[in-house]
């Protein structure tokens, strides 16, 4: 039995968008073992018959299942085409795949043409946080063969065809740098359109464009008004076509959302609601005007093809109750971002008012202090008597529970869901072991993901701040690729990246830089508004990242003049290779600060330069596979700054000149120790950490990689017992404290219920959550293998310990279904493992002495480990360590 499983576009399925001829890759499965693809054949069509080629490769004699580029074939704007492809191994061949398909937006050679409308005024308008309506009719004269439209806007907005919602997403067009890069999205609409006039429409709201945003809370960061634009390409059955644009016989008026912002939540009168608004083509009573055009440079405008904001879960209320202090209170059981849909009946006057937020205070009541000035609340006025369902529409809250503060009617918990909004992405991997505890650790950085990469990376979801910060993405991206297939999110991000870099190449602290031009007025970006060791670094690490999950060059090439601006800037600004730079964090928040402050002890000449040692060499690295005639040069730079670094940080007997657990930490993870002093440093770190009775002093910096640097240097058991830790600081102390979330602060919630401090204190923080890249590198054993990357050839590599009787980890690929499951019976491992189609792997036995069932795999001893390679299928092995 050969197979094709399933055939992904860009890494997707079926996406929506596209603006140039996509990758395409699939997934073969088969019942034999050592089955690697001979040859395929990939067909591009027009139509679902597949009679209208585009693109027809005929039999290639080829192993490439992924990352494949047709040479020839143009892409239409606005057309659907449907894919298929057939495979064999030079024995069996595959049926036809189930067809696929993808629709383009524009494409190659055209560039958007519609205006934006606004119902709003710069100058009546521009200090509001109103939602409007803005609409326009148009007749359709004959039968529709397909229609599709592109839609976009200035601040966030819902589309509506003849009084329907067009798609699933939320938050449109979703947060960019929007002066330099706006998205919009592409919908098709065929069955939506009818015979003779129709009617399409937006809501509209301030979001992230016009609200009050960022750490200097200004407003209208990127423009006054709110806009709509709107483009629709309708094809007839008789062949022709026509173009329906957004112009200014539009008409608006004020929406019943009289505030929306993101910090701060919804309020809605339904006394102002528009009755037909979006669906009849006489004009509906209102208050409607004459819209505006808003100038906007088309140029930044470019199309997007998934990972787009939707909602993905809905969690139940779990409970109502009451406080000590009287208040009545919704638990969700869960913490995370998104909104609350409610059912109340009610009559005119009435309100539903909610506030959101995070945790209960060390005596049981309502906790909004760490939200700072954030209000996050909703708030629905009746008016009329009956029973409806609402939810906000253009905001999202980080929240466990909700306060009710009114609403009518008899509560019931079954009446409030809470809808959970993050962008679309595929889940990949999953851990699950016979520890409880590290289960429910694998949930809670799982959930970080799903509460803060909402559209960008953003640190947190409740406070007013909410904003992609640059070092939290950074030290997360490993983990977030093995939870969910990132990718598509993380190229739209990276993006933006690079066109908020600054001419000579320094990367903002936070992207979309909604700080930029204003950090005199806060006191910490004031000292330095971009460029930090480890936060900017993101430019670098996070295209290598996705190049080692995914094994595409093609992210690397987008993102090569942005990676390049960065080491230049860093070598620009270095000192005889020693990097340092205006505001630095350095091991941020880390344990070993002195009282009062959120910097480590750790100096950040050292962190600064280990980073530029890092990023440097892995950019090296990037210019080889690239076959880039620069690489050479980025290797002696490599070479000069790793020298100097060995020179000034250790002195004459080997010891490091900064006695921290983060300086060693990143001495041994970023292979900056001399070899000769590597035994002397790991030594060190054991000292180091014992020295805190086995627990971590680490902030930002160290902690990613702390267990690496231990198991990595043969100190496994500590890496375990690091992990393992119950007590404060430790991952599992918050796991025992009740956390569903990763906090920012190891102790946020301390043992007695009193909190870390009011100002910075998150319970929906997932840097920390990095942990989980050990945990499938090394616990799950589940490790790209640089050298043929994507997990084309996979090292199964899991280190046993912890106490741990078995470990179960899973991990989809692009080629594929990769799993390891560990068991130990009285000193007796039995592994099973699972090899994709058309990959191959790697398979070590750490610390085997006998191996008792080899399932027909060749074992070779090794210096502490027995290993064998393996083409694809299920082996079951058995061995005594």
């Amino acid at each position: 039995m050969l197979r094709i499983s399933r055939v992904h576009i860009d890494y997707q399925k079926n996406p929506v968008g596209i603006a140039e001829m996509p990758q395409f890759g699939w997934e073969i499965v088969s019942d034999k073992r050592n089955v690697i693809q001979k040859a395929y054949t990939l067909q591009i069509s027009k139509n679902p018959e597949f009679t209208e080629f585009v693109y027809d490769s005929g039999r290639v004699v080829s192993g490439k299942s992924a990352h494949l580029i047709p040479e020839s074939g143009k892409l239409e704007s606005a057309t659907k085409y449907f894919v298929r492809v057939k495979s064999d191994d030079g024995v069996d061949e595959t049926p036809w795949s189930e067809t696929a398909y993808f629709i383009t937006g524009l494409t190659e050679g055209e560039v958007w043409s519609a205006p934006f409308v606004s119902a709003e005024t710069e100058e009546a308008d521009r200090e509001v946080s109103k939602g409007t309506y803005v609409r326009g009719t148009f007749t359709v004269k004959k039968p529709v063969k397909e229609a599709y439209a592109m839609t976009t806007g200035l601040g966030l907005y819902n589309f509506f065809l003849n009084g329907e919602k067009v798609g699933k997403d939320e938050m449109t067009p979703g947060w960019t740098s929007y002066r330099r890069h706006l998205l919009y999205q592409t919908y098709e609409i065929t069955d939506l359109l009818k015979e003779g006039d129709n009617v399409a429409g937006a809501m509209l709201a301030p979001g992230w464009y016009k609200g009050v945003m960022g750490l200097t809370k200004a407003r209208n960061n990127y423009g006054d008004q709110t806009g709509f634009a709107m483009e629709l390409r309708i094809r007839y059955e008789d062949g022709s076509e026509e173009q329906i644009l957004t112009d200014e016989s539009w008409k608006g008026c004020d929406s019943p959302i009289v505030f929306s912002e993101i910090y701060h939540g919804e309020i809605y009168d339904a006394g102002l609601e528009v009755l037909g608004w979006a669906s009849k083509a006489e004009i509906p009573e209102g208050n409607w005007h004459q819209t505006s055009v808003v100038p906007f440079d088309i140029n930044v405008i470019r199309a997007q093809s998934g990972a787009r904001v939707q909602v993905i879960d809905e969690i139940p209320a779990k409970r109502i109750f009451t406080t000590p202090k009287g208040e009545q209170v919704l638990d969700f059981g869960q913490n995370m971002a998104g909104r609350i849909r409610v059912t109340a009946t009610g009559k005119p006057g009435d309100v539903i008012w909610l506030k959101c937020f995070e945790v209960l205070d060390s005596e049981g009541n309502v906790y909004l202090d760490n939200l700072r000035a954030a209000r996050s609340e909703m708030k629905y006025t009746f008016a009329k008597e009956g029973t409806i369902t609402w939810y906000p529409r253009f905001t999202y809250m980080g929240f466990q529970y909700a306060q009710i503060l009114s609403c009518p009617g008899e509560i019931k918990a079954e009446n409030f869901t809470a809808c959970t909004m993050h962008s679309e992405m595929e889940e990949t991997g999953n851990i699950t072991c016979s520890n409880p505890l590290l289960n429910q650790l694998h949930h809670n950085y799982l959930w970080g993901l799903k509460s803060n990469f909402l559209d960008v990376p953003t640190d947190c979801p409740q406070r007013d701040e909410r904003l992609g910060w640059t070092g939290d993405a950074q030290i997360f991206c490993r983990t977030a690729c093995y939870l969910m297939n990132t990718y598509t999110f993380y190229r739209k991000w990276l993006h933006d990246v690079e066109v908020d870099q600054t001419p000579e190449g320094g990367v903002p602290h936070v992207v979309p830089n909604i700080e930029e031009g204003k950090t005199d007025g806060n006191w910490l970006l004031s000292q330095g508004p971009h460029s930090a060791a480890a936060w900017a670094d993101v430019a670098v690490i996070a295209p290598w990242t996705l190049y080692l999950m995914y094994g595409d060059t093609k992210i690397l090439e987008i993102q090569y003049n942005s990676m390049k601006g960065w080491i230049e800037f860093m070598r620009e600004h270095s000192e005889d290779y020693i990097w340092n730079y205006k505001l630095q964090f350095g091991d941020w928040v880390a344990l070993d600060a002195e009282e009062g402050s959120y910097f480590g002890a750790t100096p950040n000449d050292l962190t600064c330069t280990a980073y530029f040692a890092y990023s440097t060499g892995l950019f090296a690295k990037i210019a080889k596979v690239l076959k880039k005639e620069e690489a050479a040069d980025y290797e002696d730079l490599y070479a000069h700054i790793v020298k100097k670094f060995q020179e000034t940080f250790f002195d004459a007997e080997g010891n490091m000149t900064a006695q921290t657990q983060t300086a060693h930490i990143v001495a041994l993870y970023f292979g900056l120790t001399p070899n000769a002093y590597r035994e002397k440093t790991v030594k060190r770190l054991t000292e180091l950490l014992e020295k805190e009775n086995g627990h971590l002093v680490t902030g930002f910096v160290g902690t990613p990689y702390f267990c690496h640097a231990l198991s990595q240097n043969g100190c496994v058991k500590e890496a375990y017992d690091l992990l393992l830790k119950e007590d404060f600081p430790s991952w599992l102390y918050q796991v025992k404290q009740g956390a569903t979330t990763i906090w920012e602060h190891w102790d946020g919630l301390k043992p007695d219920g009193s909190m870390w401090s009011a100002d910075m204190n998150s319970f929906n923080h997932y840097a920390y959550g990095a942990i989980g890249e050990w945990m499938y590198r090394v616990m799950g054993g589940m490790e790209a293998d640089e050298s043929a990357p994507g997990f084309q050839h996979v090292i199964y590599t899991p280190k046993i310990g912890g106490n741990l009787k078995f470990v179960d980890t899973t991990y989809h690929s692009v080629y594929g279904e990769n799993r390891l499951k560990w068991q130990v019976d009285e000193g007796c491992v039995t592994m099973f493992v699972q090899v994709p189609v058309n990959t191959t792997a790697k398979i070590q036995l750490n610390g085997a002495k006998k191996v008792l069932d080899t399932d027909g795999l060749a074992f070779e001893k090794k210096q502490g480990y027995m290993e064998a390679e393996a083409g694809s299928g299920e082996y079951t092995i058995r061995y005594r360590q």
